[in-house]
This record gives structure tokens, sequence and C-alpha cells, in this order.
């Protein structure tokens, strides 16, 4: 269970990759970078979603 520790810095990570790619596609003539940037989007949305989640399922564990 140590492993769902990290998954969300997961999300982080493709949310970087994908502002990247992003910007890469839109510096490029025929690109079109705003699939890129939604997907950016929702995955620092889970990010935080995630933590919060976490958080809150601790927080939980440790009152019972």
């Amino acid at each position: 269970m140590t492993y769902l520790k990290y998954t969300p810095y997961l999300y982080l990570v493709f949310g970087v990759y994908f502002i990247y790619d992003g910007v890469t596609k839109f510096n490029s003539p025929d690109g079109t970078p705003w699939l890129s940037f939604i997907i950016a989007g929702l995955a620092i949305f889970m990010f935080f979603f995630r933590m919060k989640f976490a958080k809150k399922f601790e927080d939980r564990n440790k009152k019972s």
C-alpha cells in the first residue's frame, strides 16, 4: 500500500509532460496543442484531488 503515496506524483509528471508537449506543438506551424493542454490540466487536477483524498483517508484512519 505504500505505492499509493507516490501515485499522485505520477499525475504531476504527466501534467508537466503534456504541458511540454503542448508548448512544442504550439510552436510548430501545423500543431494542435489544445488536447495536450486539456490533458495536462486534467492531470494536475487529479494530482490535487488525489492528495486531498489521501489526506481525508489518513485523517479518518487516525480517528478510528
